[in-house]
């Protein structure tokens, strides 16, 4: 009776590990550990036929219990492998849909602006004529541009000549990029802006789809308009 009851709690002990730890694994090998336990179930279940006590024999219930386990794991792992294989098919007409914006110019939400050829370009909106500023910085947080224009109510632009305070001009890259503006008691406050550059490339990242201005690489679903080259 010690045997039987050893190995059914084995059985279960199987049933239960595989059922918590096939989800995590890559689909192929998540199928091979399962199939490396199922085998070693059946092989602890034919030990509990054999060494049961005739006048009390094991409740079928049980090990049909763990089968129906093992099936619905496998289910779930099959579901998973179509699942990833759709994710990847997806992403790959997504690239290829996506590459028919190189050469044309972009606006983006991005925190950062793309100097390409010595120019840059930000577009923002706001309500009513106000003074808003535009300060471009590294990525240590040092300002090397600002400037101070009068906003009109509606669509504005402003373009960025890539230099800096003192008439330097800096190297084509990626550049972080403020805009401020103020509200109707005249704190100053933050204004939402895009980012204009040309498309130079697109390429995934993880499962992300990124389109690149330059050095800029700007998520795909950031992109807000796609006009003329």
């Amino acid at each position: 009776m010690t045997t039987i009851a050893a190995a059914n709690t084995a059985a279960h002990t199987v049933s239960a590990a595989t059922a918590a730890a096939a989800p995590a694994s890559p689909p192929g090998g998540a199928l091979s550990k399962l199939s490396g336990n199922f085998n070693d179930f059946l092989g602890l279940l034919m030990t509990q036929l054999r060494n049961q006590d005739p006048t009390s024999p094991m409740d079928t219930n049980a090990f049909t219990s763990q089968l129906v386990q093992f099936s619905s794991v496998e289910q779930q792992i099959n579901t998973n492998s179509s699942l990833t294989k759709l994710i990847e098919a997806t992403q790959g007409n997504a690239v290829l849909q996506a590459s028919g914006m190189v050469g044309k110019t972009v606006q983006a939400a991005s925190d950062h602006l793309a100097l390409q050829g010595g120019k840059a370009g930000v577009g923002f909106t706001v309500s009513a004529p106000q003074p808003v500023t535009v300060s471009v910085a590294n990525e240590v947080g040092t300002v090397l541009h600002m400037d101070t224009l009068t906003g009109q109510a509606g669509a504005n632009a402003w373009t960025w000549d890539g230099k800096d305070a003192s008439g330097r001009t800096l190297p084509d890259g990626a550049y972080r990029v403020a805009v401020t503006g103020v509200d109707g008691s005249g704190a100053s406050r933050a204004v939402p802006f895009t980012v204009s550059g040309t498309a130079t490339g697109v390429g995934r990242s993880g499962s992300a789809i990124m389109v690149q201005l330059g050095r800029l690489a700007v998520d795909l679903s950031q992109v807000q308009s796609v006009g003329g080259g």
